[in-house]
């Protein structure tokens, strides 16, 4: 009996796996104790996401390097085998390995992070999660009306950001150029609709218009391109029906269609009091 414990104890195989045991749970509790410090040190919401992130992906990196370190011996006679089967293996992954890769450019290339507004090919929506494979957005727009959510979550490969373009609502600037059109009756008074279309912008989206241009020069040190304007922008065009004015405004990303039912009910509302000057256009038909 004494000799087969010691025969036990010291046996290659079972130290090995022992100590791939203890080395395994060393990690893991190194590994969560390091992301549960994270909430105490570091401030940024999103910079806590991609550290929890990254400590994760390390934490398997590690336990893959212990493996290796353990059963280094063994792995000599492999090397030809091991060479062909990891060319088998990367052809037959070559997805998985894309979307590791573009995690890595979507991590440290700024494409876009958590909380973003991003439109992936086809798919509009918040992204929620970005995970090594996956990125994981709640879907906006489709049967659902303007920027509200529809309830459907969908998970994009990271490979995607090598393969279409990457549409960010809420990037560096988190504006967007929004406009409205409101058709009005020849014969009205139209210097008087231009001064009301203008006040109600100022009375509505006035307050974006500090902070868009704040954001915009910025844009404009960090980018080549413009210093353009981000105040309120009212224009006229005549056609054949009726003279058609456009509101062009900035608003926040996140309030679009709100913003566009404030506007519309106060120009309706100054319509309704102008007696008459102004007046809404529509199409009528004459079938004979």
């Amino acid at each position: 009996m004494e000799t087969f414990v010691k025969k036990w104890l010291f046996d290659p195989t079972i130290g090995r796996i022992v100590l791939l045991f203890i080395g395994f749970v060393v990690i893991v509790l190194v590994i969560n104790l390091l992301r549960k410090n994270v909430n105490k040190y570091v401030e940024d919401k999103d910079s806590r996401y991609r550290t929890k992130k990254f400590l994760s992906f390390f934490g398997y990196l590690l336990g893959i390097s212990l493996i290796i370190v353990v059963y280094a011996h063994k792995l000599g006679n492999l090397t030809v085998a091991l060479g062909v089967a990891g060319a088998g293996i990367a052809f037959a992954l070559q997805e998985v390995i894309s979307s590791i890769a573009g995690w890595l450019a979507i991590m440290f290339g700024n494409y876009y992070r958590t909380g973003d507004r991003v439109q992936l090919g086809g798919i509009k929506g918040e992204v929620i999660d970005i995970g090594i494979i996956r990125t994981t957005v709640m879907e906006i727009g489709q049967w659902v009306d303007a920027d509200l959510y529809n309830g459907r979550i969908v998970r994009i490969a990271n490979s995607f950001v090598f393969k279409e373009p990457v549409f960010n609502y809420s990037a560096d600037f988190p504006f967007l150029w929004d406009e409205i059109k409101i058709p009005i009756k020849y014969g009205s008074d139209y210097q008087l609709a231009r001064e009301i279309f203008y006040r109600i912008a100022q009375e509505i989206v006035g307050d974006y218009v500090k902070f868009a241009q704040q954001s915009w020069e910025g844009m404009v040190k960090k980018y080549l391109i413009e210093d353009a304007s981000t105040e309120p922008m009212v224009t006229l065009m005549a056609n054949d029906n009726w003279v058609e004015f456009t509101l062009r405004y900035v608003v926040d990303y996140k309030k679009r269609r709100s913003t566009k039912d404030q506007l519309f009910t106060r120009i309706l509302e100054e319509t309704n009091k102008s007696e008459g000057k102004i007046a809404f256009a529509s199409t009528t038909l004459h079938l004979v």
